[in-house]
């Protein structure tokens, strides 16, 4: 029966113990990091006898160490990210970061990240568009070459066609015909009209 209450008063020591060693902390960033914009800063402050907190950055290069509040904690905050630390209100250059916890004894812990670096209008390096276009280029697969149709003309020639019979024409064969069919006739006409004559002047 007396190792039970034995167990939990070394279980109570342990306790206090790892209360009394747990210390305010920041781990992120991480030292000599390159920031820009929206910042979020994570770390503990969830310690016994908590009073108050506030984070805060200096300019690195400030040996007075002239500490500007981003955000005070009138409460321990458990949860990550402890705060957002809006980077873009700040010029570019290098800063600390200061997380300070106050004891209702009176004490204080602090943490402290140095040598961030905070570089809102640099511009990222971008690759050129020569290196973008080689890259895609050397990715592409190589398509293979086509032999396209050649288009084909194809020519049309009329072909001579007989001219019709002319009726009006003659050949040498029919020409002594005619001449005698001219000739009788011319005849004929003739021997009517002296026959006309003939009898018109025997009435």
């Amino acid at each position: 029966m007396l190792n039970l209450p034995i167990a939990m008063l070394q279980a109570f020591l342990l306790l206090t113990l790892f209360f009394q060693n747990a210390t305010a902390t920041l781990t992120a960033p991480q030292p000599g990091e390159v920031l820009r914009g929206q910042v979020e800063i994570h770390g503990t402050m969830d310690l016994p006898n908590f009073s108050s907190a506030e984070l805060a950055f200096s300019f690195a290069s400030d040996s007075a160490q002239s500490w500007f509040v981003i955000q005070t904690f009138p409460q321990p905050k458990a949860d990550s990210p402890l705060a957002i630390w809006d980077t873009t209100a700040i010029t570019d250059g290098e800063y600390d970061l200061h997380l300070r916890v106050h004891f209702q004894d009176g004490s204080v812990q602090d943490a402290v990240i140095k040598g961030l670096k905070i570089q809102n209008e640099v511009p990222l390096a971008t690759q050129t568009p020569t290196e973008v276009f080689e890259i895609a280029a050397s990715a592409a697969p190589q398509a293979e070459a086509t032999q396209l149709p050649q288009p084909t003309a194809t020519l049309f020639f009329a072909q001579p066609t007989d001219l019709p019979a002319n009726p009006a024409s003659l050949n040498s064969a029919a020409i002594p015909a005619a001449f005698l069919r001219g000739a009788l006739t011319v005849i004929i006409v003739f021997l009517c009209a002296a026959l006309l004559l003939y009898l018109r002047k025997k009435i």
